[in-house]
């Protein structure tokens, strides 16, 4: 035992960083998903009963895998199902001792891969990857699949009867079945580091040890299956992940790719992702994310904002909007447009996107128009853009910077119309 603080806080910290490694865990040695939680629960109740008389263990994870353990098949004799998981084995046997052994790492793939099983449908798979790999809230999955809490919620109790009911096995897939599975995984992984890169809701722009996490389960990937699209995620998300210190200034507040300092951004990351990318344009045809982790590339390599080579990621917009055709991309492509030629050719490709109900709800949708309507000097559109944005807005950084915008045009005299 250390003899580190064991305040209520303190553990909530270690519940943050351990909870969803020990949940992956106890779901390989307990072999039931809601099993697993409720031990989960029942270990960290014990810790607060005991850690703070006791002091800290010094593997606060293993401590939490060993008592869920016990407490889940403590609870599998209450219930007398001892028979149906007759595989299980007691604390203390040889084979238990080498179950531990098992890599947390290989405990999170087999949770990941189970999650997104291919007999469950892909809102499911999502869903509930996102509860259970990351233990995001009903309410923030949601808010990042643009559905309703309910709805969220009778789809992961769903899937969970769904792995229970048809056997579905806690496994890594043989490697022939490896490439069928990808493109789910690596979706969903890219979901769950968009959820820490920038936050859907709440104070902050982000959550480092979320994307960290998510940085984590794509390297591991990437040395279970070398794959184009495996490396051309790690890049990406190396990119995006090396200009955290720079995206909120000291007082919290949103600050633009435009006006970061990049003297703040993470050069070995760069250099990471950087590698990650030429490993990645090895394997032809160019696949998306690789195709992304490009755009960040031409972000990352600009020693200043004017030196960025918006021709070549217009060209790699294309290629991109070829291969996944999506309102996102083309709105993300005509902003592109509007720096390499002008505000006003970058408003046409975004007039041809309002007939698309995703686009007028999505509030980046706005508040890049509004921004280009700054820049071509419609003042009075651009308030009305970024007031559009500001509804629609929830995560509070966002809504700050936006309402920055609205007072800089209030404060400029050229901005106000004519008496």
């Amino acid at each position: 035992m250390n003899a580190m603080s064991t305040s209520p806080t303190h553990i909530e910290q270690i519940y943050r960083d351990h909870s969803r490694r020990v949940l992956a865990t106890l779901i390989r040695l307990l072999n039931d998903f809601s099993l697993a939680e409720e031990s989960l629960q029942e270990a960290f109740v014990a810790a607060l009963r005991q850690w703070p008389q006791e002091g800290i263990p010094d593997n606060p994870a293993a401590w939490l895998i060993s008592t869920g353990q016990r407490r889940g098949i403590d609870q599998i004799r209450r219930h007398q199902t001892a028979r149906r998981h007759a595989h299980l084995v007691e604390p203390g046997d040889a084979s238990m001792e080498e179950a531990d052994e098992t890599p947390i790492d290989d405990d999170l793939l087999r949770l990941l891969f189970t999650c997104c099983h291919p007999a469950l449908a892909m809102e499911a798979r999502v869903a509930l990857t996102l509860r259970e790999m990351c233990g995001l809230t009903t309410e923030q999955i949601a808010r990042a699949l643009l559905q309703k809490p309910v709805t969220v919620a009778q789809r992961i109790v769903r899937a969970k009867r769904k792995i229970r009911d048809a056997g579905i096995p806690y496994k890594v897939p043989d490697s022939h079945e490896l490439p069928q599975r990808l493109p789910d995984v690596l979706k969903v992984i890219y979901l769950v580091f968009n959820e820490g890169y920038s936050r859907t809701e709440g104070q902050h722009v982000l959550d480092v040890s979320l994307a960290g996490e998510a940085i984590q389960l794509a390297e591991s990937l990437a040395r279970l299956l070398p794959h184009g699209e495996v490396f051309g995620l790690a890049a990406l998300m190396y990119l995006q992940h090396s200009r955290r210190d720079a995206r909120q200034d000291p007082c919290g507040e949103l600050v633009t790719l435009e006006h970061q300092d990049r003297n703040l951004w993470n050069q070995a990351d760069i250099r990471l992702g950087l590698d990650w990318l030429a490993q990645a344009l090895q394997f032809t045809p160019v696949a998306p994310y690789t195709l992304q982790a490009s755009i960040a590339a031409e972000h990352a390599t600009a020693r200043h904002a004017s030196d960025t080579n918006w021709k070549r990621i217009v060209l790699l917009y294309d290629a991109l909007h070829r291969q996944q055709p999506s309102a996102v991309i083309a709105l993300n492509r005509a902003v592109a447009v509007a720096m390499r030629d002008s505000p006003q050719e970058g408003l046409r490709l975004l007039e041809q996107l309002t007939s698309t109900r995703e686009v007028l709800s999505y509030h980046l949708f706005h508040a890049a128009r509004a921004d280009l309507l700054r820049r071509a000097g419609d003042t009075e559109s651009a308030r009305m853009a970024y007031q559009q944005a500001l509804v629609l807005a929830v995560q509070e950084p966002e809504r700050r910077f936006l309402a920055r915008q609205l007072r800089l045009l209030d404060d400029d005299p050229t901005s106000r119309p004519a008496p």
